[in-house]
Formats: C-alpha cells, sequence, structure tokens
C-alpha cells in the first residue's frame, strides 16, 4: 500500500466515523425531544391553552359564543348562562380554556351579566379603551386568545372597586370539583377555608 493510498483510506475512515457519529447524535437529539415532549405536564400554557383557527371555532362555538368573542358582541342581561350562577369554581376562556375569573370574586352587581371585581391573574387579561355606544369604556379582552369579553368600570365592591362586566358567551364554567380532573387542579386553593368567600 503506498502512502497516498493509505492516506486516502485514512481520510475516508475519518469521514465514516464522522458521519456516522453525526447520525448517532442526531437520532439521540430527535429522541430527546420526544422525551421532552411527552414530559411536558398538561397545564403548559402552549398545549393546554391553544386558540383554534377560525373555521375549527366556527363549528366549536355556537353563533352567540362566535359573535361575542370574535366580533365584540353583547349577550342580553338576565337572560345568560352564568350571571347567577353561585356555584364554587373558575371561568375559563370559552374559546382556549384559560383561566380568568373565580367565583371567589364573583357577586351580583344587578346587571344582568356575571360580574367580578377582579380576575384570578391580571396577566391573563388586556384592557383597552373602547369609544363604541357614544362613549368612552374599557373593554376587557383575554390575553392569549384575544376574546372579547366585556368591560371593566370603576364602581365595583372592594378591595379593588372594579366591576369587571364579563359576557357568559365568552367564557366556560368548571366546578371546583371538576378542577383536578380538567386539569385545573393549582387553582383548588382558591376554595380552601381560609380563602375569602
Amino acid at each position: 500500500m503506498t502512502h497516498k493510498t493509505g492516506l486516502i483510506l485514512l481520510i475516508f475512515a475519518s469521514l465514516t466515523l464522522h458521519a456516522t457519529g453525526n447520525e448517532a447524535t442526531k437520532q439521540k437529539s430527535s429522541k430527546t425531544a420526544a422525551l421532552q415532549e411527552t414530559a411536558i405536564p398538561i397545564a403548559n400554557k402552549k398545549r393546554m391553552y391553544r386558540v383554534p383557527p377560525k373555521d375549527e371555532l366556527k363549528k366549536k362555538l355556537t353563533p352567540l359564543q362566535y359573535k361575542v368573542t370574535q366580533n365584540d358582541g353583547t349577550e342580553r342581561p338576565f337572560k345568560n348562562e352564568y350571571w347567577d350562577n353561585k356555584k364554587e369554581g373558575i371561568y375559563v376562556d370559552i374559546v382556549d380554556g384559560s383561566p380568568l375569573f373565580s367565583s371567589t370574586a364573583k357577586y351580583d352587581s344587578g346587571t344582568g351579566w356575571p360580574s367580578f371585581y377582579e380576575p384570578i391573574d391580571k396577566k391573563e387579561i388586556i384592557e383597552k379603551e373602547d369609544r363604541g355606544f357614544f362613549s368612552v369604556r374599557t373593554e376587557v379582552r383575554s390575553k392569549n386568545a384575544d376574546s372579547h369579553l366585556g368591560h371593566v368600570f370603576p364602581d365595583g365592591p372592594q378591595p379593588t372597586g372594579l366591576r369587571y362586566c364579563i359576557n357568559s358567551a365568552s367564557l366556560r364554567f368548571i366546578p371546583k370539583e371538576s378542577l383536578e380532573k380538567e386539569g385545573y387542579g393549582q387553582y383548588l386553593g382558591l376554595f380552601s377555608s381560609n380563602s375569602k368567600k
């Protein structure tokens, strides 16, 4: 074997070994990624709080729910699902399931719509100026799904003095006893004996 042939064989063996190593690394990376994907908890926002595409939403939501959440509609007072609901639980966005309000902050405002003095987490909602209906109001939208929820007014009870006046059509109610089963077990603490009712 000449020196030149030996050198060519050495380079070829080195390249083959490198390629095999890269393939093994790729396989290991894809297995790790697969394991990480299955290890993501159900409460991870990207998985649990998915916003369906518009055509899917039209099938999932009732015409009223679609009108309220997607076209900034308003349902009739006293003729909606949750205005008089007194059960313990949380209210989530009808579109993506993001937790928005709790029965612990719900009160009877006399308006005929579900009213809350605070959201579960203010980071989950967006407040925007609304100049419709010949007045200036503050619109409330969900942050992740951008659903129209309702409006907030500065005439609520203490401790916040706020009234989040929300359309039932933009919400889904999850009773306290179903929180764990539906993946919202972390909110059970809201209903402990030490929590404000």
